[in-house]
């Protein structure tokens, strides 16, 4: 058998099916189900291997499909930091494989070509888990070099595991009047239920919309039938596998859109772009990176504070308790952040509702000890923001700043209470 071969194969008490793939073992045969998942089998456990259908080896280097720009519908361009979105499947050998040009963007999602003249662009190709603040200002500055090349839309393809990260970290750094969609998938495109063309699609249309700001495009609910697209601080992944797993956190999402037929249904005010000024762009790339998010837990000893202050950290994001506590364990800690100009500020663990240090006594303290609430703001965009804030600001201002809208982080019109 070969790669590429479909086969049945023997073991002992069970029988599997598929197609053989590479492997990286010499002692192991790989194999993708039909139902999309490789399964790894050691060669000397099959009793018998039967080849149901040979298969033709995988073809490379296909042709430009040279295909013409359509004057009626809008140049976006489509920017890959890896992930599984943009992505093509190999049906010979059932590899899966980056789509990184325009080319293979429409081989594997053929309906984009109804939708906008799509350019694709390369510039990272990592694990979502492998993202660095360093790839934050790299995206951003990809960003400006296509919008002043002409793109009137912006598409991300993103690992979906830190993309709430990435979308917090443009909406701090990026000022366009251009829509920037980061959108990732949380099937592949060789399983059966994957979500990822569909939500390509649909972040490609929401890039089309005379909106400004930065966003994130996924799956509404489990099914096929609807995808949101969230404000980019206020969006957090909130499941490790559903399709719907990225919800809008103390935020209703910006609007939904139906993938097939292409409809987008606002469900609150969104910021609308100023056409004439499409092209222009400003970008804020400064990041204090010695910025820590530490979630605090009973008994948390202010050694791990004081840890964070003595290797040179400038910022702490503690991920509190309820409306925003640690326990007294930790007050001599936050006290040693003060003695040396370390910003210490707070949010809460629960995900939605909003920080407020006046209820208990606990809460109170930790104010007078110069710990700043950050109102409604998102553990992760709150430590995004501050890596932000003290890249820009002197401490004084990046303190007063902490607990401020800037990029729409703070939702200061609903009480988060009720």
């Amino acid at each position: 058998m070969d790669i590429g071969d479909f086969v049945k194969l023997e073991l002992e008490n069970t029988t599997y099916s598929g197609t053989v793939m590479p492997s990286l073992s010499e002692d192991t045969v790989v194999i993708k189900m039909k139902s999309g998942y490789n399964v790894g089998l050691d060669k000397k456990k099959i009793k018998n291997i039967e080849i149901l259908e040979s298969g033709d080896k995988p073809k490379y280097g296909l042709p430009p499909l040279n295909l013409e720009k359509n004057p009626k519908l809008k140049n976006i361009s489509i920017l890959s930091t890896g992930g599984t979105v943009a992505s093509r499947v190999d049906y010979k050998t059932g590899a899966v494989h980056p789509a990184f040009t325009a080319d293979d963007l429409i081989r594997a999602v053929p309906e984009l070509m109804d939708v906008a003249n799509i350019k694709g662009k390369v510039i990272l190709n990592i694990l979502s888990e492998n993202m660095l603040p360093k790839y934050w200002a790299m995206t951003a500055e990809a960003i400006k070099e296509e919008i002043e090349n002409g793109a009137e839309g912006i598409v991300i393809a993103h690992g979906t595991d830190t993309m709430h990260y990435t979308a917090s970290a443009l909406s701090f750094m990026v000022n366009s009047e251009v829509p920037i969609i980061l959108v990732g998938a949380q099937r592949s495109s060789d399983r059966p239920s994957s979500d990822a063309a569909l939500n390509i699609i649909s972040a490609v249309k929401a890039a089309t919309e005379p909106i400004k700001g930065v966003y994130v495009l996924m799956h509404g609910e489990t099914g096929d039938t609807v995808c949101h697209l969230h404000e980019g601080t206020k969006v957090r992944k909130l499941h490790s596998s559903r399709r719907d797993a990225f919800k809008s956190v103390n935020e209703t999402p910006i609007a939904e859109i139906n993938p097939f037929t292409k409809k987008v249904t606002y469900l609150r005010d969104v910021k609308s772009q100023d056409k004439s000024k499409i092209k222009e762009i400003v970008l804020n790339t400064n990041l204090e990176e010695k910025v820590a998010l530490i979630k605090v837990y009973p008994g948390i000893d202010s050694e791990i504070l004081k840890f964070y202050v003595d290797k040179g950290y400038k910022g702490i994001i503690l991920e509190g308790t309820g409306l925003g506590h640690t326990p007294e364990t930790f007050f001599e800690g936050i006290d040693y952040a003060n003695e040396n100009n370390v910003l210490v500020a707070m949010t809460t663990q629960t995900i939605n509702g909003r920080v407020n240090m006046n209820v208990y006594s606990n809460g109170r303290e930790l104010q007078a000890k110069g710990v700043i609430p950050c109102e409604d703001m998102l553990s992760e965009v709150a430590f995004v923001k501050l890596m932000h804030l003290l890249g820009n600001y002197e401490f004084k201002e990046a303190k007063e700043l902490m607990s401020k809208n800037i990029a729409g982080e703070i939702n200061e019109s609903i009480n988060l209470e009720c």
